[in-house]
């Protein structure tokens, strides 16, 4: 008789050639479909995954994280092999494992990093061009880290919010925000317990017009305090994005013995 288990799945893609995680009924191509697709040719199940993170159009991923359940007898640390033979090469499970049933990754103590990656030069370098942002103004990393530090701690973010968000509090808490500038890139990387749509990119935004010298890094203490998505910068393009990993804060539970 076999036993419903949940398998856990770290997954790492480059999303350029998606139009997000999430299923969507007029676009096929999403990474969610894909592992839906994946996981029915390997078990002969139709089911759903859950994802951590709903990453948009084009955002690429290292570490985010998606579960399903399933009646199958392959361990669970072997779905990542297992997978990996029915999925595209721009989609890799990195991680698999059985964990607890009730586990949910969207209803845990998390924190989760993201990095946006601005590729500083006069020219676009055309090999880049899907993985970072090009930005060709000079940006000044000193005071990016000094405007980025007023968003640490607990704030509304409305500021840093689409319009068309329908979360029920703009209240997030970004636990760090620093700027390094590597070789020709200038990496923006953020670690909070949540974060609003398109509330990176938009922070990121910010930060570019603060550093080519669109006021100083004060300005991002009046944005925050403004409650108003016009007050901030543009909303930087997708491709520069990337989900680096989440923490669950908690543990992850383990799946009761059989």
């Amino acid at each position: 008789m076999s036993q419903t288990r949940r398998i856990m799945l770290i997954v790492s893609y480059d999303g350029t050639a998606y139009s997000g995680w999430a299923l969507q009924e007029t676009t096929p191509d999403t990474i969610e479909g894909r592992l839906n697709e994946a996981i029915f040719r390997l078990t002969g199940e139709k089911t759903e995954v859950i994802g951590a993170s709903r990453t948009d159009a084009g955002v690429h991923a290292y570490g985010n994280v998606a579960v399903f359940d399933t009646d199958s007898t392959i361990p669970g640390d072997r779905f990542m092999f297992a997978l990996n033979h029915e999925l595209p090469q721009d989609i890799r499970i990195t991680s698999s494992r059985q964990v607890a049933r009730e586990f949910h990754p969207r209803h845990c103590n998390t924190e989760k990093t993201y990095e946006y990656r601005i590729l500083n030069t006069q020219i676009c370098d055309p090999t880049r061009r899907m993985y970072t942002c090009h930005f060709s103004m000079p940006l000044d990393v000193d005071i990016m880290n000094e405007a980025a530090s007023y968003l640490v701690g607990e704030h509304d973010f409305t500021s840093f919010c689409n319009a068309q968000s329908q979360a029920l509090t703009h209240v997030r808490t970004v636990k760090d925000v620093h700027v390094r500038r590597e070789g020709d890139e200038v990496i923006i990387s953020v670690t909070g317990n949540g974060f609003l749509y398109n509330m990176v990119r938009i922070i990121a935004g910010t930060l570019m017009q603060i550093g080519r010298g669109k006021g100083g890094p004060a300005e991002m203490k009046t944005i925050l305090e403004k409650k108003n998505r016009a007050a901030a910068g543009p909303t930087a393009p997708p491709e520069g994005l990337f989900l680096i990993k989440y923490e669950f804060l908690d543990g992850i539970p383990e799946p009761e013995q059989e």
